[in-house]
């Protein structure tokens, strides 16, 4: 057959002319679009592109990725990895080689989760599951921990661990789950809701190890995070690392960044709280000393009035008065006692069950030994001032006020003449008077009063 040679009607391109108006065609024909594919013939030149093939089992697709759109990759593009390429169909006319001018390039899986991902929480969000405001708050103080988590993993010794060092009074029950792959997210759904309907924990705990996004999907789970919000007691999260966040996270009444952090949010210090006990103990018991020692300075006080009076007249109404007072000292004292007594035991009882058996054993002991030296501490002071009583008293019976003069004794008084007898009317640089025997001296005060060295 011949052919007849092209007439006025037949446009006769170029090869630049038709590559040109192909390039024109192809470019406005197909908009911006995404390619999942195969990396193939990979090549990293000097000046900072990137040139490669994407390829599938049927066929293949050159591409260009110019270096200022190369920089953006947060990942090492490699022969044979499967990634989503964003990019406009172009012609490449010196050679007529149809391309892809790419611009943007993500791992295959990364970047199809990440927009479920997004999609997920979007759509919880706008539901309102993450508001804050239906979270529910925390015990303070939990008897019972359920834990959700794979029985086998890292993470359930990290929070047993950190769960008998801060809070071994509480009784935690593991609820076993698959953390990983295809039916891991209806496990855990089971699971949860196994432990919420037992209502053993006061807190429920979902926690994994750390891993890649693919490894923590089942923790995005749509279902997952509304049994999370059904939950009748609280849950909190501790899934996989610091960086890590999951739609489980969102959703929970509390997120720790791992699953040792997940233990410690939960439970108080209690190494802390036994030192805090330590020291109120030690406050009482001070408090107790504190206590006695003014009780026997209120006996001093009234041993000092009674050198101001008359021992002829008002010797039967002074010592009426003392033992009137010695006896309000006494029940004071014991009732005072008896209140250590009870807080002590309280505390004996809150230690019992919060604390192993032996430290309490220990606390008991301790209470015990301490209620007896108060006892005899008491009896001690009690008898002391009997005697110191009794002793003034032959006193005042013997002596007058200017035989007590004449033995050093001295009567201190004020600029008006008044009495200065209680610790709180020697105040720093007062001036006083100091009447002895047969004279008198002018002083000040140069130091602040203390304790009474009474031999």
């Amino acid at each position: 057959m011949r052919v007849s040679p092209p007439g006025p009607e037949n446009r006769i391109y170029r090869p630049s002319e038709l590559n040109q108006e192909v390039k024109l065609h192809l470019e406005a024909g197909f908009p911006r679009l995404w390619i999942e594919a195969e990396l193939s013939n990979l090549a990293r030149p000097a000046s900072g592109h990137l040139y490669f093939t994407l390829k599938d089992p049927r066929a293949q697709l050159r591409c260009a990725l110019f270096k200022g759109s190369a920089k953006n990759i947060d990942f090492k593009p490699e022969n044979g990895t499967k990634v989503l390429v964003r990019g406009r169909l172009s012609l490449y006319e010196a050679r007529g080689d149809y391309q892809l001018i790419a611009d943007a390039m993500l791992e295959a899986g990364a970047g199809s989760l990440q927009q479920a991902f997004e999609a997920i929480r979007n759509k919880l969000k706008q539901e309102g599951l993450f508001d804050e405001s239906r979270k529910k708050s925390l015990a303070s103080w939990p008897r019972s921990i359920a834990v959700v988590t794979s029985p086998s993993g890292a993470a359930v010794r990290d929070i047993l661990k950190v769960l008998s060092q801060r809070w071994p009074a509480a009784r935690v029950r593991i609820y076993p789950t698959l953390v990983q792959g295809e039916s891991a997210a209806p496990r855990i759904v089971s699971a949860l809701r196994a432990a919420d309907r037992h209502a053993f924990g006061d807190v429920i705990v979902l926690a994994r190890g750390g891993g890649a996004l693919e490894d923590l999907w089942a923790f995005n789970d749509e279902e997952l995070a509304r049994a999370i919000a059904d939950c009748s007691r609280p849950v909190v999260t501790g899934i996989g690392h610091e960086t890590d966040t999951t739609i489980a996270d969102f959703v929970a009444d509390l997120r720790a960044p791992t699953p040792s952090a997940a233990a410690a949010a939960i439970t108080p210090d209690g190494p802390a709280l036994r030192e805090r006990l330590g020291s109120l103990d030690r406050r009482k018991q001070r408090g107790i000393e504190n206590n006695i020692n003014r009780q026997s300075q209120t006996v001093d006080y009234l041993s000092r009035r009674l050198a101001h009076y008359q021992p002829s007249r008002r010797l039967e109404d002074i010592s009426k008065r003392l033992g009137h007072l010695g006896q309000r000292m006494l029940r004071t004292q014991q009732a005072h006692i008896d209140r250590q007594a009870r807080a002590l035991k309280a505390s004996e009882q809150r230690l019992r069950g919060r604390h192993p058996a032996r430290q309490l054993e220990r606390a008991r002991l301790l209470t015990e030994q301490l209620h007896r030296r108060l006892l005899r501490s008491q009896r001690l002071m009690v008898e002391r001032a009997e005697t110191r009583l009794n002793s003034l008293l032959r006193q005042l019976n013997a002596v007058s006020p200017l035989q007590v003069l004449e033995r050093g004794y001295a009567v201190i008084r004020d600029e008006d003449g008044l009495a200065l007898t209680t610790e709180e009317d020697f105040t720093l640089h007062r001036k006083f008077n100091a009447l002895m025997d047969g004279f008198e001296v002018d002083a000040e005060v140069k130091s602040e009063p203390r304790a009474s060295r009474l031999p």
